[in-house]
């Protein structure tokens, strides 16, 4: 029988091989499948763990307790609120506020070419929420209800949208797919890769199938779009640049006129030190202590809960908080005997940089990294930061420049801070290149506006 199979192999190696090469096709099609179906199966448990542990995080946690408490009767409150107007619809969607600030300048520049235009913004972070539903310009603010075919369907259903615009990262598979589904267009603006994200991973190919729901990528470098083309599918794409260099120009516009702020910076020179972490207010405040007070600070930290606000005030004895200046203005009268003002709310910081001598940007010393460093280099002041700053291509362009520098501790931030007072053409010379570095960046709103007008994406 052996010697039988062993002929009739030899006189048909032909067929054998296709029947083993088809046998390989079938195991490698089979193992496809079983990655697909995993990383739906997975993805979906963890919206249910995500949602389960964050209802139980809510009870002592207070930004978990807003996720939770807005959520409630969500679908209830938007049918309510939501109006469809004459004109088309634009989605954008957001993590946070930071996004929201980045897809902005693109809500402007539509807003100003089709007046009529209803802008719809949701947010996955309660922080972002709260501030933009009191800025004029999105006619409806809304939470976007935990991602799922049912919820999917329902919030498009009421929404109706012309256009989305899904501003940096933060996919979500179940809108993804019903919007392709129903031949909406996704456009990705300021997006960004790295090879560490799971699109790019062996078991990442649900995340890869999201891809394939963006009409058009608009992409801040060429690393980005490189990374997307190793897919393996031709997505449409073009490296436009980061629309938050137009933000920050366009909100230079905006001066503030606030009479406290004022009053604290008489006299001295300013560090404005925004979005802090407590190793960077650590460094400050014992910077503070080592200059005898030399200069003042404007601190704006990342975290405004009770405790971390006790936190500060411990660490910078001669410190108040901006909102106890608002409820009690007979405080205003006794500013000088402070040389930090804690400013506790949230909304200011971009136009505060303005007042820096100086401008400080946490988190530098956080596993994230620092945060947005161009709302601080665009008024022209020296920029400085933490050390883990190289992720961040913003970041690492202004060192190139000699328009940022890294410190790692309260010395070499005394160090740096001495040659500013030493040195004006050093000084002069920093804060000149951070401000050019912003303007030669800019330009990548009129490139997004630009393909939304040539494709008739709100004019059909």
């Amino acid at each position: 029988m052996l010697q039988f199979t062993k002929a009739a192999i030899g006189e048909n190696h032909a067929i054998y091989m296709v029947v083993i090469k088809f046998g390989c096709l079938v195991h490698i099609l089979s193992s496809f499948v079983k990655i697909i179906v995993l990383g739906f199966v997975f993805y979906n448990l963890f919206l249910l763990f995500y949602s389960i542990g964050i209802r139980i995080a809510a009870s002592w946690n207070p930004k978990a307790k807003k996720w939770v408490e807005g959520r409630r009767f969500l679908f209830d409150q938007i049918s309510k609120n939501y109006h469809k107007g004459a004109g088309k619809i634009v989605w954008m969607h957001c993590a946070s506020l930071g996004e929201f600030e980045q897809g902005r300048p693109v809500l402007d520049a539509l807003k100003s070419t089709h007046p009529t235009l209803t802008i719809v913004v949701s947010f996955f972070s309660p922080s972002g929420l709260e501030v933009v539903k009191k800025d004029a310009l999105p006619d409806y603010v809304f939470y976007l209800p935990m991602d799922s075919i049912s919820n999917a369907n329902k919030f498009i259903d009421i929404i109706q949208p012309n256009l989305v615009l899904w501003v940096k990262y933060e996919y979500w598979y179940h809108y993804l797919d019903q919007l392709k589904k129903r031949g909406i267009p996704v456009l990705l603006i300021s997006g960004v890769f790295r090879k560490s994200q799971p699109f790019f991973k062996w078991y990442g190919q649900i995340w890869r199938k999201m891809l394939n729901s963006i009409s058009h990528f608009f992409l801040q470098n060429e690393s980005s779009q490189h990374l997307l083309n190793s897919t393996g599918n031709q997505h449409a794409s073009s490296v436009s640049g980061d629309t938050r260099f137009d933000r920050v120009i366009a909100v230079t516009k905006k001066e503030i006129d606030d009479p406290i702020i004022q009053k604290f910076i008489l006299n001295k020179p300013v560090i404005v030190a925004g979005s802090t972490w407590e190793d960077d207010e650590i460094i400050l405040a014992a910077y503070l202590d080592e200059t005898n007070h030399r200069e003042k600070l404007l601190l704006v930290p990342h975290e405004l809960d009770e405790a971390h606000l006790s936190f500060l005030k411990k660490i910078f004895k001669k410190s108040v908080c901006y909102t106890a200046l608002l409820s009690n203005p007979a405080l205003v009268n006794g500013l000088d005997e402070y040389n930090c003002l804690i400013v506790d709310t949230v909304g200011l910081l971009s136009r505060l940089y303005q007042f820096g001598y100086v401008n400080y940007v946490g988190g530098g010393f956080t596993a994230d990294g620092v945060h947005n460093t161009l709302e601080a280099a665009i008024w022209g002041r020296p920029v400085i930061f933490g050390e883990n700053y190289q992720k961040y291509e913003e970041a690492v362009g202004l060192m190139d420049l000699y328009g940022a520098d890294s410190i790692s501790d309260v010395i070499e931030l005394k160090d740096l801070m001495d040659q500013f007072q030493v040195d004006k053409s050093m000084y002069e010379s920093t804060g000149t290149a951070a401000k050019e570095f912003v303007l030669k960046n800019a330009g990548a709103t009129n490139h997004i506006l630009e393909y939304i007008q040539v494709n008739r994406l709100l004019t059909n």
